[in-house]
């Protein structure tokens, strides 16, 4: 059996597999990349070269800059204040909701973009009483179309850019894609505010998303009475370095009461007869008014809403709340609590707790008992972390309360900064788009925006084992000759048509290929094809990649083609044939762009 039939077979089991979906796509290509080895078809180094390749490294740095952005709330702040601007038209807020989506997309991938949209869109659909499948799904297109506006919008840019410059020593530039986005934006806008009315059903949710957005306040509601404290930090000259917690006493009217001592360099607190050292967190209890004339008298500085407003706040950038309740046969049953106590890893401070809907709690501490709920402050990472405990319940996760209410802090500035930079650096092509997006990520998680736990979840490996083991796939489909029989039986079929007919038969069959597979394994098995079609007419493989590109980004009649349209189904209550029939039409879109503008930019 040669070689060609070979990889054919393992191509067509890869494609089986993907369709029937019984099979994670991730163990699918890293199967097919070892079944190629296994065959002699390639070698070690080839059979894993996927993983190294600098399309790897660029998008899973690109994950890592997308959290910066969305962890830091920026991404969600951007949304909430565009779409405000909405009004109660729902036309208009389509089309606000579809732009801001677009750019978020071009610059974070369609998935977060979506993803950090989704609760802001469906609580606007709430509010205006209109059915959340009309803003659902053109939120859904419009992200696909964006995605065509740079090149860091999806994986599948990355990817023909790098091919187009292996093959053409050209690459296609960050902004170049948008030449073809920007035609397909307008047209999926247009289709949406003509026909969307018509074709996207109104149908009832399965799921609604929480509106976090005002959560400080329903806290601040619920329990006002909680007792205040804050965070304040050492200053250099403070009368209090060098003493210990148990030597401290701060009189006054309304006493202030230290409750640790936190260094920033180690987790959890001090033992009370550590010395108090410069830069030093200390944690103090009572009203505002005292803590601020304390933090005056000893040169201390406030960190923290709580420490300068005369209110009690509950969160801000850098700190958060979260409500847990304490679950029957829960192992803290019986532990003695009280408000202002750190919890053991001295990360956390209990601000308020309450039964039955009351607020019980004093210094000599409660025993806590099923049903209480307890609400803490302390670092959104922390938070984060130190909740998984089996033994409590959250109500809301602290994560999905920051990225809705927290106001933005120096996170969200920098993270803008490190974007910026790395859309010059892409932009102006200084460096390799590889190196530009991993300096991007490490300054992320250098300058504390991201923790490296949180870099390490950011990554989507699903979609990096994909593009990995597929990469090998689409090398084994060249250096068989496999390309070449495929173009050349396509070129005997269609093209004595001309190159634009060859073309469009592609896109065609990207198009319909991106429906039941992954758009970038799609990609990665048309393009060699496309690259040998090319070459066996004689023309520009440029035009050809670009609309490989376009009409894979067109996965837009199924709630499977991709996962932002499978995250839209709950919330707005569609069923699987409710996406091809406003699909087609936009899919139309995509696939006229690919066929008639494509070969205007990138000539043959």
């Amino acid at each position: 059996m040669s070689d060609i039939t070979i990889t054919m077979l393992i191509l067509a089991v890869v494609v089986l597999a993907f369709v029937t979906n019984k099979i994670p796509v991730g163990l699918i290509a890293v199967g097919a990349s070892l079944a190629l080895y296994a065959f002699g078809i390639l070698d070690l180094g080839q059979a894993f070269a996927g993983f190294g390749d600098p399309a790897v490294i660029l998008i899973a740095s690109l994950f890592v800059v997308a959290e910066g952005l969305d962890g830091s709330g920026l991404t969600a702040w951007t949304g909430q204040q565009l779409v405000k601007r909405g009004g109660s038209s729902q036309r208009i807020m389509t089309v606000i909701i579809m732009a801001v989506v677009a750019v978020l997309s071009a610059l974070i991938s369609v998935n977060g973009a979506v993803a950090a949209l989704l609760p802001v869109v469906v609580v606007i659909a709430t509010k205006m009483t209109m059915p959340a499948a009309r803003l659902l799904l053109p939120l859904a297109f419009g992200a696909h179309a964006g995605s065509l506006l740079t090149l860091t919008g999806s994986p599948v840019n990355v990817i023909m850019s790098e091919l187009a410059e292996e093959e053409t020593g050209r690459a296609f530039g960050f902004f170049e894609f948008s030449l073809v986005g920007l035609p397909i934006m307008a047209g999926t806008v247009l289709i949406t505010l003509l026909l969307g009315s018509r074709l996207i059903p109104a149908r009832v949710p399965t799921t609604i998303a929480p509106d976090l957005s005002d959560h400080a306040r329903t806290l601040l509601a619920q329990f006002g009475g909680a007792q205040p404290f804050g965070r304040v930090r050492v200053l250099s000259g403070s009368p209090l370095i060098g003493r210990t917690a148990d030597e401290i006493v701060f009189a006054g009217e309304n006493p202030v009461t230290l409750l640790a001592i936190q260094s920033p360099s180690t987790r959890g607190s001090r033992p009370a007869s550590a010395p108090i050292q410069e830069g030093d967190v200390l944690i103090l209890r009572g009203n505002p008014t005292s803590i601020r004339a304390v933090s005056d008298d000893a040169k201390l500085e406030g960190i923290g809403t709580s420490t300068v407003s005369s209110t009690w706040a509950p969160m801000d950038a850098e700190y958060g709340v979260a409500e847990i309740v304490i679950p029957p046969r829960s192992p803290a049953i019986g532990d003695a609590v009280f408000p202002g106590m750190l919890t053991e890893s001295g990360d956390l401070v209990i601000v308020a707790i309450q039964r039955g809907g009351e607020s019980i709690g004093g210094q000599t501490g409660i025993r806590l008992e099923a049903g209480d709920i307890l609400l803490v402050q302390g670092k959104w990472d922390a938070l984060d972390e130190n909740l998984r405990d089996p033994a409590v319940m959250i109500v809301d996760a602290p994560d999905q309360i920051r990225r809705q209410a927290a106001p933005l802090g120096r996170r969200a500035y920098l993270a803008l900064g490190v974007l910026l930079l790395m859309v010059i650096a892409l932009a102006t092509g200084l460096v390799p788009p590889a190196v530009a997006g991993l300096v991007a990520a490490s300054i992320m998680v250098l300058t504390r925006v991201v923790s490296i736990e949180r870099a390490h979840r950011s990554i989507q490996w699903t979609t990096i084992l994909l593009v990995g083991g597929m990469i090998p796939v689409s090398t084994a489909i060249t250096q068989t000759g496999a390309a070449d029989l495929l173009a050349t039986g396509i070129v005997d079929a269609v093209g004595s048509w001309g190159p634009a007919v060859v073309l469009a038969a592609l896109g065609l069959v990207t198009l319909i290929f991106g429906q039941l597979i992954s758009n970038t394994a799609t990609a990665l098995i048309i393009a060699p094809i496309a690259i040998s079609v090319a070459y066996e007419m004689g023309v520009s493989p440029l035009p050809f990649l670009m609309a490989v590109a376009v009409t894979a980004a067109a996965a837009v009649l199924t709630p499977v083609a991709t996962p932002g349209n499978l995250m839209i189904m709950a919330p707005a209550g569609l069923q699987f044939g409710d996406y091809w029939k406003y699909g087609l039409p936009v899919g139309l879109v995509f696939f006229g762009v690919a066929v008639l503008i494509v070969p205007l930019i990138f000539p043959f």
